[in-house]
């Protein structure tokens, strides 16, 4: 009624077991426990309650002693380091807006220059006009309006 489920081995399949192969132990020279060459006295207390505590005493390690401190300290060097390398930067970039401004006003003035010279050039052509003029030429000796109209 329901399908077989594939995704499970059945029991009749093989399965196939690995077993770690040892290792073998490395030879080396046998530890023998060696003892220390200063060994520390045993010390006693006796604590206000009668008590006594017998070890061994420890020597603490003697931090090591703390550097002079710099008249200047590190970050400061570095954001003094920092605002010499923004003003030479912020003074590149107002050489460089000086810069633009200037081409900009340079290439304004050649402009305005062509337009006087081509403008000059055309008024010259036109009042200086030599040959022969074309078209009609009327000579009125007497004009006589009437009634709006122009009689001649």
């Amino acid at each position: 009624m329901f399908p077989e489920n594939t995704g499970h081995r059945t029991t009749e399949q093989a399965i196939t077991v690995h077993h770690p192969t040892p290792i073998a132990p490395y030879a080396a020279a046998p530890l023998v426990p060696v003892q220390p060459a200063n060994v520390p006295a045993v010390t006693s207390i006796v604590l206000p309650d009668g008590r006594v505590i017998t070890g061994y005493a420890i020597d603490h390690g003697q931090p090591e002693p703390v550097a002079a401190k710099p008249l200047v300290s590190r970050t400061a060097v570095n954001i003094a380091l920092g605002g010499i390398g923004f003003a030479a930067v912020c003074g590149d970039l107002v050489l460089l807006t000086t810069f633009i401004a200037a081409l900009a006003a340079l290439v304004q003035q050649l402009v305005i220059l062509a337009a006087v010279v081509f403008g000059g050039f055309i008024v010259v052509q036109v009042l200086t006009a030599t040959g022969q003029k074309s078209g009609t030429t009327v000579n009125i000796h007497k004009a006589v309006i009437k009634r709006n109209h122009f009689h001649t």
